[in-house]
């Protein structure tokens, strides 16, 4: 009986540290339309793109600069990184976007999944969820259709 509860409680330590953790710190309100997006090559290309369309979905003219460029070069920039992993499927394990207004950090998406060991939670849709980054960054801009724009 007592190398079960051990076992038990092994297991239920072993799944305690699988966790997938999301954080954002959402961008105040801004009075600028345009965001610049410092690209990143390291980063699939599919990101940024996913990225840029949520960004314009959300009102906002997208510029993308190279990847030498820095923050301070446009009112608000975004800087990301991304990471994949394959564990039975690919799946986005590490995603962070930064936003900074004047060269000053102004906001971080962050969503880690790097720990998620044996939790199928991390199996998520990688679009969807730079969508939901890019709405919890900017909560306070509307989106084109919430302003009755096609």
């Amino acid at each position: 009986m007592n190398v079960f509860r051990i076992g038990a409680v092994v297991a239920v330590l072993a799944l305690a540290g699988c966790s997938i953790q999301q954080t954002v710190k959402p961008v105040k309100s801004l009075d600028v339309t345009q965001v610049c997006i410092v690209s990143n090559p390291s980063v699939r290309a599919s990101f940024s793109v996913l990225l840029q369309s949520s960004l314009s979905m959300r009102g906002f003219d997208v510029r993308v600069l190279t990847p030498s460029t820095p923050v301070k070069a446009c009112p608000v920039s975004l800087t990301y990184t991304a990471s994949w992993r394959w564990d039975l499927a690919l799946y986005m394990a590490h995603a962070q976007i930064n936003v900074f207004e004047q060269g000053l950090a102004a906001g971080e998406a962050v969503y880690d999944a790097r720990s998620g060991g044996g939790s199928f939670g991390k199996f998520i849709n990688a679009d969807q969820k730079i969508e939901e980054l890019v709405n919890q960054l900017f909560p306070s801009k509307q989106t084109s259709q919430s302003k009755g724009q096609p």
